[in-house]
This record gives C-alpha cells, sequence and structure tokens, in this order.
C-alpha cells in the first residue's frame, strides 16, 4: 500500500467506531498466538460501541486511513471516563498516586489504547499517530499516559522510541505494567 494514500484524522462516523472495533478484535491478546504476540504486538482490552462513542463525543479519537479505510487509531480517554472501564480502573489509580507523590496538576488525556493494522506496520504509522494526537490535543492537555502490558515487547519499545517515559511499573489483574506518559506542551 502506498504512503501517499495515509491521512490523519479524528473519528466522526459509527463506521470510523465500528472498523476501530474490526481491527481491536483482530489484534487482541486471546485472538493472537504466542509467536504472533512477541513478534507483532497486541492489544489487550476490548471496547465496546457504546463506550467509544461516549468517549468520541468527550474527545474524538485519532484515526489513521488508507484508501479511506481505518488502519490504526489511538483512542483518547478523558478521567471522566475512569469508571466506565473496569480493567483501566487501576491504570487511573496509579495515575493519581503518582502525580499526588510528585505534587503534579499535570492536566492529562489517557491514550485507552493504540493499534496499527498489520499491513501498516513498520511505516511509520505508530510514529506519525502519536505526533498527529500530540498536535490535535496540545492546546487541551500536558501530557498523553498510556499504559503498556510488560510482556507486550514490542509495544513498550515502540513507545520508547516516540519519546514515552516510564512513570511507574506496578502489577493489576496478575499483569506487569508499565504507566507511561508524554510530554506534549
Amino acid at each position: 500500500m502506498s504512503k501517499t494514500n495515509i491521512t490523519y484524522h479524528r473519528a466522526s462516523t459509527t463506521e470510523e467506531l465500528k472498523a476501530i472495533l474490526d481491527l481491536q478484535q483482530k489484534n487482541l491478546s486471546d485472538v493472537l498466538s504466542g509467536k504472533e504476540k512477541e513478534k507483532e504486538g497486541f492489544v489487550t482490552l476490548r471496547h465496546d460501541l457504546d463506550v467509544l462513542e461516549k468517549m468520541n463525543d468527550a474527545c474524538a479519537h485519532c484515526i489513521v486511513k488508507n484508501n479511506g479505510k481505518v488502519v490504526g487509531y489511538a483512542l483518547s480517554m478523558l478521567q471522566d471516563f475512569r469508571n466506565d472501564v473496569p480493567l483501566l480502573m487501576p491504570m487511573f489509580d496509579e495515575i493519581d498516586t503518582v502525580l499526588k507523590e510528585k505534587k503534579s496538576n499535570l492536566d492529562y488525556l489517557v491514550m485507552g489504547q493504540i493499534c496499527i493494522d498489520k499491513s501498516m506496520r513498520g511505516q511509520g504509522v505508530f510514529r506519525s499517530l502519536y505526533a498527529y494526537m500530540s498536535e490535535e490535543l496540545k492546546s487541551d492537555f500536558d501530557a498523553i499516559i498510556t499504559e503498556v502490558d510488560a510482556k507486550n515487547e514490542r509495544s513498550s519499545n515502540a513507545h520508547r522510541a516516540v519519546g514515552f517515559q516510564i512513570l511507574k511499573k506496578y502489577e493489576s489483574n496478575n499483569q506487569l505494567w508499565e504507566l507511561i506518559v508524554l510530554e506534549i506542551k
């Protein structure tokens, strides 16, 4: 696929949100083999359309399209949604703890999940999606915070390569997580 057909947008239609869910489904940890997860990375959380729409209405998700087809996404999650996705509640608690310890009033957005279609990996799309997201959000937020499953080395390395710094490592739901931050101002 040609890079000249790659565009970056904020999600605005139900069709785009459904395409996000389709891409998510193909990359879930529980549908990939161990070899695929190690080589390609994976996503952990399964969202539903209702919560995805509410999150998008509050702060539109960033998406990548190639020839009009969604081939990547980075989900925007305001702090108001901390109780809407139970598996992410421990992450929000850890963010609160870290920011309190640092006496920080950091105005942040949580990037709820990022995924790039397998056909588009290794072409700079991940880096460009974060650059787009940062540019889009820098007038409203100081930073983007997310977490990565420590077993997901591909994702961990990719996040460090675009400038994310580890805030803390912690365990939740029998998994080790890296809580990471990217300052965008």
